[in-house]
């Protein structure tokens, strides 16, 4: 009865202060009154505390520009996570666009949807992404290309960091900079995670959202940490393919980390 009436006050929270945010972001994306990403910090914060989720952050953003950030991929809550506290854009799948209230907050984000598996479309999606990164867009890529299970980060594919090879040979900078970005889920109710309990927060391939998302308001209290990188110069010449490589390694060496030795849940920055 407790997790019911938990779920259904954080189900009506959302739904409450998507009714106040949602016209503000749109007026804010129609006038530029202010930043477009204030208004979705303030709906992704409000998305993690109806979660009960708390996010420990280490390192920064890179200032270096064009930047494509290059992140393991875990759940759709890593859009929260990430767009809470930092400005950046984001990639997803094109079957993302259609999902109720995630859909709607990824176009009011402006995210390019890509269609991984039609390469007919991937040289335009690459060359909008190239251009949004041109403009100063820090764009977040999930570079394994689907989601893990919170243990392990799947091997990186090379093909995703075509929109860096795309901006340079369209002239639209020199050289572009790619940050390697670790997120990881360490604790449940302040209790570090093991292999058993972390897939919890795994949304995986063609699982149902709804039944995930009841599953974790219903829980709650979970601990999400963000660790970044330094950012990794792209230029005319360099290797995708050891590119990928190299993120790959550097992700799953902060994300072992985070999971060996997770931060105190009360612990926010550092």
């Amino acid at each position: 009865m407790i997790k019911k009436l938990r779920i259904f006050l954080a189900l009506f929270y959302v739904v409450v202060c998507s009714l106040v945010l949602v016209p503000l972001q749109i007026l804010s994306m129609k006038t530029g009154l202010w930043p477009e990403t204030f208004i979705l910090k303030i709906w992704h914060r409000m998305i993690l505390q109806a979660l009960g989720m708390r996010v420990h952050v280490k390192g920064a953003l890179a200032k270096d520009r064009p930047l494509l950030v290059a992140a393991n991929h875990i759940s759709w809550t890593d859009i929260m996570v990430l767009g809470s506290f930092v400005d950046v854009k984001f990639i997803a799948r094109a079957d993302m666009e259609g999902w109720p209230l995630i859909g709607m907050l990824s176009k009011l984000q402006r995210t390019v949807f890509i269609e991984r598996e039609r390469k007919r479309t991937s040289g335009d999606q690459a060359s909008e992404i190239a251009k949004r990164m041109a403009k100063g867009d820090a764009m977040v890529l999930f570079a394994e290309g689907s989601t893990g299970d919170g243990n392990l980060v799947l091997p990186f594919k090379s093909t995703l960091f075509g929109a860096a090879s795309m901006a340079i040979s369209e002239g639209a900078a020199d050289q572009v900079f790619i940050q390697p970005v670790a997120i990881a889920y360490t604790r449940l109710h302040g209790m570090p995670m093991g292999r058993r309990h972390r897939p919890m927060t795994a949304w995986i391939g063609d699982q149902d959202l709804m039944p995930h998302l009841k599953t974790l308001l219903a829980e709650g209290a979970i601990d999400a940490e963000v660790h970044f990188g330094a950012p990794v110069p792209f230029a005319k010449g360099s290797n995708r393919k050891e590119t990928a490589r190299l993120m790959e390694a550097k992700v799953r060496e902060m994300m072992q980390a985070a999971l060996a030795d997770p931060r105190p849940s009360r612990q926010r920055v550092a």
